[in-house]
């Protein structure tokens, strides 16, 4: 196991990702996002996580680094991110949006339709087995 968002626990993720690359049903909404992930443990980073997911090629895309002319750019805290990200708990981040701690710049839409989804059987192995892996 390791920290969300370290570059084992990237690897790994990606691995993951890769192995099942096609197989589930496409993404219910294109979106480009960009993350901004704040306070994260020393041992992952000693500064904030730039990140981006993308489902505009059918699969969901996420790595580090910051796409050009995203949708929108979510900043949220280390914690938030791991429990809607890896835990899949979306109140934990309706919860932190209420409380302020999650800043929306762009088109906020795309953000919650993509709350609002259901994985598929695909994508629920994909994000069981990325569980899995997370300290």
């Amino acid at each position: 196991m390791s920290k969300f968002l370290s570059e084992e626990w990237l690897e790994a993720a990606t691995k993951i990702r890769e192995e099942f690359k096609g197989q589930g049903g496409a993404p219910p909404h294109k979106m480009r996002m960009n993350l901004i992930i704040t306070g994260a443990p020393e041992d992952v980073s000693s500064n904030d996580i730039e990140a981006h997911m993308d489902t505009t090629e059918g699969d969901m895309n996420m790595d580090i680094g910051h796409l050009d002319g995203p949708d929108l750019t979510v900043t949220l805290e280390y914690e938030v991110a791991k429990a809607i990200l890896v835990e899949g708990n979306p109140q934990a981040g309706m919860q932190a949006f209420m409380a302020g701690k999650i800043k929306v710049q762009g088109d906020m839409t795309k953000l919650m339709a993509m709350q609002s989804a259901t994985p598929d059987a695909v994508g629920q192995e994909i994000a069981a087995r990325i569980n899995a892996i997370t300290d």
